[in-house]
């Protein structure tokens, strides 16, 4: 079932077409990857999703009804520019956005301290928004995202400013927000961190979709049939005339296997040969390389 799903949805600034007729759906409980180059739309769609703006024409559905002014408070935003109070402390600061989000104190507060608690950073409670570093901040906004429990979240670079730990404390608690049933909305240029962390991934570029789908099968899809054999000894010289090799190393060979043949012919071949095979793995493109070529194209 999709949380969330985009039927030809259309928003025209002026002359300049942000969004043109896209359509995805983001399936429930998962971790869904919103990509694209500056300029792609993103940002828009998001906005439409949230209900700051609305779409000019098409459908958008939240767990099957039509988006409608109350699902907001069902939807958690953290947007690339932060919106913090710089001069409000920083507990001060959770309650406050906490009952904006339809909690009363009492259960802001329990649910604060649940989250500085598991952060470990109850020593802030006190502490001006101004006097955090961005790292500090950042692990506050995300804190003030999810505090109401949203069955969607709309994370958009929440790794920005934080170093490699806490950048993975905050990756550890998207996969138990998952885990617990919550829908994430993931919109990053970082491809590394989508292949990484989403299951499902929609590419927009110039406002249009240009790829949707499971990551694994898109991989799938634009593979090469490159295949990269480890060995432990010395490769015979004649072995171009046998393999289409495409590249040489010290201790491995890259070989580009045509749509027919077999790889297990292939792995068969090398085990004829006087040499000890360490590894056989095939090559399959990076999302980075798939977004550079979709968007080039």
């Amino acid at each position: 079932m999709a949380i969330l799903k985009l039927e030809e949805v259309v928003k025209q600034y002026n002359k300049h077409l942000a969004v043109d007729k896209v359509s995805f759906q983001v399936p429930e409980g998962s971790i869904f990857g919103l990509l694209g180059p500056n300029g792609a739309g993103k940002t828009s769609i998001i906005r439409i999703i949230t209900t700051i703006i609305r779409a000019d024409t098409g459908k958008v559905f939240f767990n099957g009804e039509l988006l409608n002014n109350n699902h907001p408070s069902k939807i958690g935003y953290m947007p690339e520019e932060r919106g913090l109070y710089k001069k409000m402390k920083v507990g001060d600061h959770l309650i406050y956005l906490a009952r904006l989000k339809g909690l009363n104190k009492s259960d802001a507060k329990e649910s604060i301290e649940h989250w500085m608690e598991k952060f470990e950073i109850m020593d802030w409670w006190s502490k001006k928004v101004n006097e955090l570093s961005k790292g500090m901040q950042q692990k506050i906004q995300f804190i003030s995202t999810v505090i109401h429990k949203p069955p969607l979240l709309i994370l958009d670079e929440p790794f920005s400013g934080l170093d490699p730990i806490n950048t993975n404390l905050i990756k550890s608690e998207i996969e138990n927000l998952r885990e617990s049933g919550t829908s994430i909305i993931f919109s990053t240029h970082r491809m590394e961190q989508v292949e990484e962390i989403c299951e499902h991934i929609v590419l927009i570029d110039k406002g249009q979709n240009v790829l949707e789908g499971k990551v694994k099968d898109i991989k799938n899809t634009y593979k090469k049939n490159l295949f990269k054999i480890g060995v432990d000894g010395e490769l015979p010289a004649n072995l171009e005339s046998q393999l289409p090799v495409v590249q040489k190393e010290s201790n491995a060979i890259i070989v580009k296997l045509k749509e027919s043949e077999d790889s297990n012919a292939l792995l068969n071949t090398f085990l004829k040969l006087p040499l000890k095979i360490t590894s056989f793995n095939e090559i399959l493109p990076s999302l980075n390389e798939i977004f550079i070529q979709q968007v080039e194209s």
